[in-house]
C-alpha cells in the first residue's frame, strides 16, 4: 500500500502548491538515480517521491484525495480496478467507465520536466509525458588518423553490451565527442532512452601531422632535385599527388597544397609540403668526386644564410 504522499514529501496537509513544489525538488535531486548509481533503495525511494507529487501536482486529484474519494495510488475507494485493451477502467453501480491509469492520478508531467530541466541542468533524467529519461552513457572510441580527417563508420560495443555503427564525420579531430542521440539506457520500468556520447581519440600517423584543419608533411628529396628542380610524389589524405620541386631549393623550404587538408566548417584546410634533401645512402663517389672539383660560392652563401 503506498504512504501518505503528504508524509512522503514531508508536507503538511494544507501545503500551498509552492511548499509541494518544492519539497519535491529537494527530495528528487537527492534521490534521483543518476545521483546515486546502483543503489536500488534511492531508486524506490525517488520512485515513491515522484508518485506522491504526481498526485498532489494535479489540483483535482488532490481535491478527490483530500476528500476520501482516491487513496494514495489514485485508485478508487470502494470500486474495483478492471483493465481492457490497456486503458484504466472502474467498474461501480453502473458499470464499467473510464478511470485514471494506476500510479498517474493525473499528474503534471509538463510540470516534472520543467522540474528536472531545472535540477540538471539538461534533459537528462528528467521525465516527461511517455516516462522518464534513462542515463546516458559515455564511451571511448579510437580510430585511424585517415578514418578522421576523410570519415567512417565504425562498429563499437556500448557498456551495456550493445553493438552500434557511429558514423565519424569527415574532419572530425581528437578530444571531440560525437552525441548519439536516444541510444542510451531506459529509464528502469520503461520511458525514454538517454543518450551515448562518444569521445574520439585520434591514432597519431607516422607521415601526416595534422594543426587545425591543416595537414603537414616532410618529403625527402635529392641534391639534384633541389638544384635541377623536378617532380616527386607526394602522399595526401586522399591519395598521392604529383608535386613540382622550383630550382635552387633549399632544404627545409615548404610547399603548399591549396585546399588538400582537412574539411572543416570553413571548407577544406591545405597541406603544407616541407622539403628536406637527403644524401644517398653508403655516399655517392661520383657526387664527392665533383664536389671536390667544384668551388661554387657556398660559403658566401652560408655565411649570408647565417648573417639573417
Amino acid at each position: 500500500m503506498a504512504k501518505n504522499p503528504y508524509s512522503v514529501l514531508g508536507v503538511a496537509a494544507n501545503a500551498a502548491d509552492g511548499e509541494i513544489r518544492s519539497a519535491f525538488r529537494k527530495l528528487a535531486k537527492q534521490y534521483h538515480p543518476d545521483r546515486n548509481p546502483g543503489d536500488k533503495a534511492a531508486e524506490e525511494r525517488f520512485k515513491e517521491i515522484s508518485a506522491a507529487f504526481d498526485l498532489l501536482s494535479d489540483p483535482v486529484q488532490r481535491k478527490r484525495f483530500d476528500s476520501g474519494e482516491i487513496d494514495a495510488e489514485g485508485k478508487e475507494r470502494g470500486y474495483t480496478r478492471n483493465w481492457r485493451d490497456g486503458a484504466g477502467y472502474r467498474q461501480g453501480p453502473e458499470g464499467f467507465g473510464p478511470g485514471y491509469n494506476a500510479g498517474q492520478g493525473g499528474a503534471n508531467f509538463d510540470d516534472l520536466g520543467d522540474i528536472f530541466a531545472d535540477l540538471f541542468g539538461s534533459p537528462r533524467g528528467y521525465r516527461d509525458k511517455t516516462g522518464a529519461r534513462g542515463r546516458d552513457l559515455r564511451y571511448r572510441l579510437e580510430i585511424d588518423f585517415l578514418d578522421a580527417v576523410n570519415g567512417a563508420t565504425k562498429r563499437a560495443t556500448m557498456p551495456d553490451n550493445r553493438e552500434l555503427d557511429i558514423t565519424i564525420p569527415a574532419g572530425i579531430d581528437d578530444g571531440q565527442t560525437l552525441r548519439l542521440k536516444g541510444q542510451g539506457e531506459k529509464y528502469p520500468g520503461g520511458g525514454v532512452a538517454g543518450d551515448v556520447y562518444v569521445e574520439i581519440k585520434v591514432k597519431p600517423h607516422p607521415i601526416f601531422r595534422r594543426e587545425g584543419a591543416d595537414i603537414h608533411i616532410e618529403a625527402p628529396i635529392t641534391l639534384k632535385q633541389a638544384v635541377l628542380g623536378g617532380k616527386i610524389t607526394a602522399p595526401t589524405i586522399s591519395g598521392d599527388v604529383s608535386l613540382t620541386i622550383p630550382k635552387n631549393t633549399s632544404s627545409g623550404a615548404i610547399l603548399r597544397l591549396k585546399g588538400r587538408g582537412a574539411p572543416s566548417g570553413k571548407g577544406r584546410g591545405d597541406q603544407f609540403v616541407k622539403l628536406r634533401i637527403v644524401l644517398p645512402e653508403g655516399g655517392d663517389a661520383e657526387l664527392e668526386e665533383f664536389m671536390k672539383r667544384w668551388s661554387g660560392g657556398t660559403d658566401a652563401a652560408a655565411k649570408k644564410t647565417y648573417a639573417a
